[in-house]
Parts: structure tokens; sequence; C-alpha cells
């Protein structure tokens, strides 16, 4: 079976614009998902999956120069570019994780992909109260593909998992729950907060000789309870309301 960790990513962000590039620690942010996501024992390639817009030549020229896997599809239809991407690179199983995740955690991820071969599901993810920012997917290659045949609402598009996660009956599903009383925490990249809260945790974190762990994060915050006050307040999984808000609106 071979294991594909695929990384959405692009510069045109409404609320961030170019997130994925600004730096942390003294890198992209970009830079640190992709590598947290090859310190993957599972995972066999990763590939960063951005968009044929203009605005994302930069992303294009930085996975060259770094020599990392770069596959450009729609901006908007972005289950066509998971899709479009795990098919030209032969992916059996395809890990989902965003570009605006930095502090994605490599153990957390390798243990869900175990759930997910070790329990021969077709969808598999991190689930119950987990910090925003450790998100991670695993779909079969047939969970998307008949996702791609068969998705025709506008948020089952702009998203890779909604349509799979409203059809059960089509394909068998699970979730790791490792983490409980964490969903209130918020280690992804929105907002102007969460840039100043991912700097802070980097800047005290990211010197360490190995990647540091979600569990170090953890540590740190309970020394510093005062950084979470940063960036609390931000409603988690925004995008994928506002997509649902849009099809409400068109339908009333």
């Amino acid at each position: 079976m071979k294991v594909v960790a695929i990384i959405q990513a692009r510069m045109s962000s409404t609320r961030l614009p170019g997130k994925v590039l600004m730096p942390l620690a003294g890198k992209p942010v970009l830079a640190h998902v992709v590598q947290r996501s090859q310190a993957c024992r599972i995972v066999d390639e990763v590939v960063v999956a951005t968009s044929t817009d203009l605005s994302d030549d930069a992303i294009e020229q930085w996975c060259a120069y770094n020599q990392v896997h770069c596959f450009r599809g729609s901006l908007t239809d972005v289950l066509d570019r998971y899709y479009q991407a795990a098919k030209l690179h032969g992916a059996d199983a395809i890990v989902r994780i965003t570009a605006d995740c930095p502090a994605i955690d490599p153990q957390t991820v390798d243990e869900v992909i175990n759930g997910f071969i070790d329990g021969g599901f077709e969808f598999y993810g991190l689930s119950g109260e987990f910090p925003d920012g450790l998100d991670c997917t695993v779909f079969s290659f047939r969970a998307i593909k008949k996702a791609w045949q068969e998705a025709k609402l506008p948020s089952e598009r702009e998203h890779v998992g909604p349509y799979i996660e409203k059809n059960p009956q089509l394909f068998k599903s699970g979730g790791l729950k490792k983490y409980t009383g964490l969903s209130h925490m918020r280690w992804t990249l929105d907002e102007p907060r969460d840039y100043e809260f991912l700097s802070q945790v980097f800047d005290q974190l990211a010197h360490q000789e190995k990647l540091f762990t979600a569990e170090d994060v953890l540590a740190l915050l309970e020394e510093q309870p005062e950084l979470q006050t940063i960036n609390q307040t931000i409603t988690r999984n925004e995008g994928y309301l506002k997509s649902l808000a849009a099809e409400r609106t068109v339908h009333v």
C-alpha cells in the first residue's frame, strides 16, 4: 500500500493572504508542514497540492527549489485537486494535511494511518476533542474517486471530506480519539492572532534538535497558559461553515 500525504496549500486566503509562506522560526509555514509530514514513518511520499492560479506560482517555486513534489489543479474544486494528485502519484491511501497546520504532529499522523490500515477503513481521521491544527484524515483512493464522481454541492467540492462523511453507508469509516478536553485549543493559522500565537510557540520550541511534539506544545501551554488567550475566540472550521452558509442562502 502506497501512502501519500497531500498537503493542500494556496496563497489566496481571504483572512490571511500568503499565510503558507509566512516565516515561523526562520522558515516558511509550508516548510514546517512538509518537514513534519516527511517525518511520518508510514508516509511514502509527500506532495504539495496547490492551484493553477497565478498567485500560487510562489508555492510551486518554493517546492521546486526545495525538491518537494508539487501538483497544481483547481483553485476552488479541492476535491478534484486531491483526486488528480492522488491518481498521478499512484496513492492507495491519501493523508489529507493542510498547509495552515504547521504544528501537525508526525506521531499522531502515524497513529491515524495505522488505525486506517489495521481496521480496513476507507475514511479514518483524528476525532474527539483535539486542538485545532492537529487535523489529519486518511482516505482510500476508492473513496476519493467515488466522492470525486458523485459530489455535487459546492461544499463537497471545496473541501475533500464532506461527501464521504455524509454518506457513511458507502464507506467504512472510523476515527482515533486520542485527546479529550482540548477542542478549545487553536494551533492552526487563519488569522493574524493565530500567527502571533504560533510565532511565540515556534520561537520557544523550534530550536530543539528534533521536531517538537504535541506534548511539547501542551507542556508549554501549561507553563504559560496566557498564550492560549491570544486566539481562543476565533471560530473553528470557519471556512467550511462559510461554504455551508452560502449553500443555504442559495436555496432559500
